[in-house]
């Protein structure tokens, strides 16, 4: 028996262990995601000036928004508390957006098909948003972890597949 219950070949058991790592591992892409998307918000929020190329671009610009207001109260003089709740207002929806993409990677890795796709197509709207500022980086970036989730989604429907021939293949 293999470990999802059924009666499988050792061939066939082999084939759904790898599936079920590659569909993982693409789902898992999210995950990372959101992590840097965070950390990147951090780090721009609290005067840093760098970044990893891996995060959301959307978090990236109500970024900038909240540095450039709180840059812009400074000059006029006004009180440093406005630019710091605008500051800790967008980094709590910074942190509401890096957790809906954490939520599609958990609910990829629980085997949903569609928050693969759901989460892919976000994924490539946000890309949409480095090609209209010409960070190439960063789109070749949301590229190749788009082409890496897109593995995970095949490696999923490759396993649905497996496991429904397998199951219609009587036990001897």
């Amino acid at each position: 028996m293999g470990q999802t219950g059924m009666n499988v070949s050792g061939g066939d058991a082999a084939q759904i262990d790898t599936l079920t790592r590659g569909f993982h591992s693409g789902a898992n892409w999210f995950y990372w995601i959101a992590a840097f998307s965070v950390v990147n918000s951090m780090v721009l929020l609290f005067k840093g000036e760098w970044g990893f190329v891996i995060g959301l671009g959307i978090t990236q610009v109500f970024d900038a928004f909240a540095k450039g207001f709180a840059d812009a109260a400074a000059e006029e003089g006004v009180s440093a508390s406005v630019g710091t709740t605008v500051t800790a207002v967008v980094l709590v929806v910074d942190v509401v957006v890096a957790f809906v993409v954490g939520l599609f990677g958990w609910l990829a890795n629980k085997g949903f098909g569609w928050a693969f796709i759901i989460g892919m197509a976000f994924y490539a709207l946000d890309g949409l948003l480095f090609l209209l500022v010409g960070d190439l980086l960063s789109l070749g970036f949301h590229a190749f972890a788009l082409f890496c989730m897109f593995g995970g989604y095949n490696c999923l429907k490759k396993l649905r597949a497996l496991q429904l021939q397998t199951e219609a293949v009587p036990a001897q």
